[in-house]
C-alpha cells in the first residue's frame, strides 16, 4: 500500500502497531484524524500520553488506578476480607459487570507459563502472601482462566497460601475449561463467582 506522504505513512505504521489493527484499518483511522480539528487531536494525543504516563498501579491490590490507592481498594463498602485473585485489568472489568462480587482483588499480572519465560518471580504473588499472612484475609478466591496456565497458577498458590488460615475457594466450572475469563458472558461468570467451591487441588 503506497502511502504518498511519509508523515501519514508514520502514524499508519504507528496505528497500525496496535492489537487487531492492520494497514488498511490504520489508514481509515488517520485519515479519520486528519479531518478532526487541531482541538480535537491535541486532546486525543494527550489521552493517550497521560495512560503512559500517569496510570499507576494500586499498591495494595495491583489494579490500574489514577492515584497510588485504586477506587475499589478506597471503598469502604467493599469486604476487604474477601479477595478475588485475578490475571488482569480485563478480569476486574469482567467481573464488576456482572454485579455479583463485593469484595476487593489482587493482580497477578500474568499467570505461570513456562513456555513463555513467565514463572512466580515475575508475578505479583509476594504481596497477596503477606497479606494473607498478616491475616487480612478471610477468604480467597481463585478467579484465573480454566487453562492450563490458569491451573498450574491456582495450584502453585495453593501451596504457597494453604498452610495459612484464609478459606480457598474457585469459581465454580460456569465458565468453560480453556476459555479465558474476560471473555465469558456476565451471567456465566456471575454464577460462577456466587457457586464458588472449596479449592480441591
Amino acid at each position: 500500500m503506497q502511502i504518498s506522504s511519509k508523515i501519514l505513512d508514520t502514524a499508519v505504521e504507528q496505528l497500525s502497531s496496535l492489537p487487531g489493527i492492520g494497514r488498511r484499518t490504520a489508514l481509515r483511522l488517520a485519515l479519520h484524524l486528519l479531518q478532526r480539528n487541531e482541538l480535537e487531536i491535541h486532546d486525543f494525543a494527550q489521552a493517550i500520553i497521560d495512560l503512559k504516563l500517569k496510570v499507576l498501579h494500586c499498591n495494595t491490590c495491583g489494579n490500574l488506578a489514577d492515584q497510588k490507592t485504586c477506587e475499589i481498594c478506597l471503598n469502604p463498602n467493599r469486604n476487604s476480607k474477601i479477595v478475588c485473585v485475578v490475571e488482569d485489568i480485563r478480569d476486574i472489568i469482567a467481573i464488576e459487570a456482572t454485579g455479583a462480587f463485593k469484595g476487593k482483588y489482587h493482580v497477578l499480572g500474568g499467570v505461570i507459563s513456562p513456555m513463555d519465560g513467565i514463572g512466580p518471580n515475575e508475578l505479583n504473588i509476594e504481596p497477596l502472601i503477606i497479606r494473607v499472612k498478616n491475616k487480612e484475609i478471610d477468604e480467597i478466591i481463585f478467579a484465573l482462566s480454566p487453562t492450563m496456565e490458569g491451573d498450574t497458577t491456582n495450584f502453585y498458590l495453593f501451596k504457597k497460601l494453604k498452610d495459612y488460615t484464609a478459606l480457598i475457594t474457585t469459581l465454580s466450572r460456569g465458565v468453560s475449561v480453556g476459555a479465558e475469563l474476560h471473555y465469558a458472558d456476565e451471567l456465566s461468570l456471575g454464577r460462577s463467582i456466587s457457586q464458588r467451591q472449596k479449592y480441591d487441588q
